[in-house]
């Protein structure tokens, strides 16, 4: 394990989480106790996956193939600089989708 980021909720809870290591050359957080304080609340850090997932839906939503239900997974990795980044679980990246099609109701 890295350490941990401890990030607080817009309500000023705090939640800790294990920080990944960011790959710049000379750059490191230390804390004494492993724990570095983020620089973004809670929220703010999941913004950009957030904005990630809203951005997947629509484009499954509004395309030609209409299904009944979409469902998006993200691996999220939290950094205490970079905030929430989508992890990867391959070489290629981490993103599941899965979209549902209801059968028809038959016509009467």
């Amino acid at each position: 394990m890295d350490g941990l980021v401890e990030f607080r909720t817009d309500d000023g809870a705090v939640v800790a989480v294990e920080a990944v290591t960011e790959g710049r050359p000379g750059s490191r957080l230390v804390a004494r106790d492993g724990t570095v304080q983020a620089a973004r609340t809670f929220e703010g850090a999941l913004e950009g996956v957030r904005a990630a997932a809203e951005s997947a839906l629509r484009v499954f939503r509004d395309g030609a193939l209409r299904p009944d239900g979409v469902e998006i997974e993200f691996g999220v990795k939290m950094s205490a600089e970079t905030g929430a980044i989508i992890a990867k679980g391959t070489a290629e990246g981490h993103l599941v989708v899965r979209l549902t099609w209801s059968p028809s109701s038959p016509a009467a």
